[in-house]
């Protein structure tokens, strides 16, 4: 339990990224519980990710475009090929829902970071590293 809340803490302070391959949730899954017990949107910036703590803050670049977005992960994805699921929100800010997948590279943000990014792309003000 004490490696789990070091995990956890370690997780959120920032620095950590991945590559691989990025997909979007189906719709069905609308209106469902998320692995975090809140219930799933696909108008949100929330994410499935097994690398990462619920709770973590996300920062998802897609490497054709080098478009991002910032998502905190409230689920869990049961695609091993995956590294994340996105909601369809994130994935058409990323645009790739025509393709359904992406190369992406996930970074772990801060979550004071994380919060104030996501509250910026859902008033639609957009993401770019110098605002906030």
């Amino acid at each position: 339990m004490v490696n789990f809340a070091t995990v956890t803490l370690n997780a959120q302070k920032g620095g950590d990224s991945k590559t691989g391959t990025a997909s979007y949730y189906h719709s069905k899954f609308v209106g469902r519980k998320t692995a975090n017990g809140e219930t799933f949107s696909n108008t949100k910036y929330t994410a499935a990710c097994n690398q990462y703590p619920l709770g973590t803050y996300l920062k998802v670049t897609n490497n054709k475009n080098g478009k991002a977005v910032y998502v905190k992960v409230n689920d869990r994805i049961g695609h091993p090929k995956r590294v994340i699921d996105l909601t369809h929100r994130a994935a058409k800010d990323l645009s790739f829902t025509n393709s359904g997948l992406a190369n992406v590279t996930i970074e772990v943000v801060n979550s004071d970071l994380g919060q104030r990014r996501i509250l910026a792309q859902t008033n639609d003000e957009g993401v770019s590293d110098n605002t906030l």
